[in-house]
């Protein structure tokens, strides 16, 4: 029993390690991304855009791995809940993964097009406070730091506003008839792209204080509909 135990917290460290690898990945393909967007790269789009087939395949693995050891040891308490953790933080990264590809497809769909020099300015705002979410996320992940997880959703704020601030100045670019609007529409998608990647590295920094101490988000929606569905007076 002893020496399964051993190798089941073997399996969870290496399950770990690939989750920090898978997160690397992640936090290396945001800038890239967004070179290839203010550059034009279409060879870089095309590399990234392929490249994310393997980065589906390890979280795959990822979850499989995961499966095998909830359905092998049943494991309880710390186990189970970093095993769950490592489940949806393994979804968050690939997600992102997939929200840099998509920026790389609208960067084909904009190809030609030339990019206003405020707005490439902001752009580059947004990826690097979207990788630097992703670098604080991983870390609090790395060294058990449920403080620092706990911090991120702050940080997050000030993506948040950068993206308002680019929609708001792309509107009035357009207003000035300085960008056509179908590449206003892109433009204004891959802004979407940088604000959900913020909220991955958000949701992965809550999967994490989750694992640590047990907390869990208030899930405002479903504790609405529970009240509904709840009988008055009892």
């Amino acid at each position: 029993m002893e020496e399964l135990r051993r190798t089941f917290h073997q399996e969870l460290e290496a399950l770990r390690g690939e989750v920090l690898l898978l997160g690397a990945s992640v936090i290396e393909a945001i800038p890239r991304a967004t070179a290839v967007l203010l550059s034009g790269d279409l060879e870089g789009a095309d590399y990234l855009v392929q490249s994310d087939d393997e980065i589906d395949a390890r979280s795959v693995d990822i979850e499989d791995r995961c499966f095998r050891a909830l359905a092998l040891q049943a494991p309880v308490a710390r186990d189970l809940r970093e095993l769950v953790a490592i489940i949806k933080i393994s979804g968050e990264l690939e997600r992102s993964a997939d929200l840099a590809v998509n920026i790389c497809k609208a960067a084909r769909r904009i190809y030609g097009h030339p990019i206003d020099p405020v707005l490439r300015g902001l752009i580059s705002k947004m990826s690097e406070q979207a990788q630097q979410l992703y670098i604080a996320a991983m870390d609090a992940f790395e060294t058990n730091d449920a403080p620092k997880a706990a911090a991120i959703d702050d940080m997050d704020s000030f993506l948040d506003g950068l993206h308002r601030q680019f929609l708001q100045e792309m509107f009035e670019i357009h207003s000035r008839e300085q960008i056509e609007l179908s590449v206003a529409v892109q433009l204004a998608v891959v802004a979407r792209f940088y604000e959900r990647i913020g909220d991955h590295a958000v949701n992965v920094s809550e999967r994490t204080r989750f694992l640590l101490t047990g907390w869990k988000p208030e899930h405002k929606g479903a504790n609405r509909f529970h009240e509904r569905q709840t009988p008055a007076g009892s």
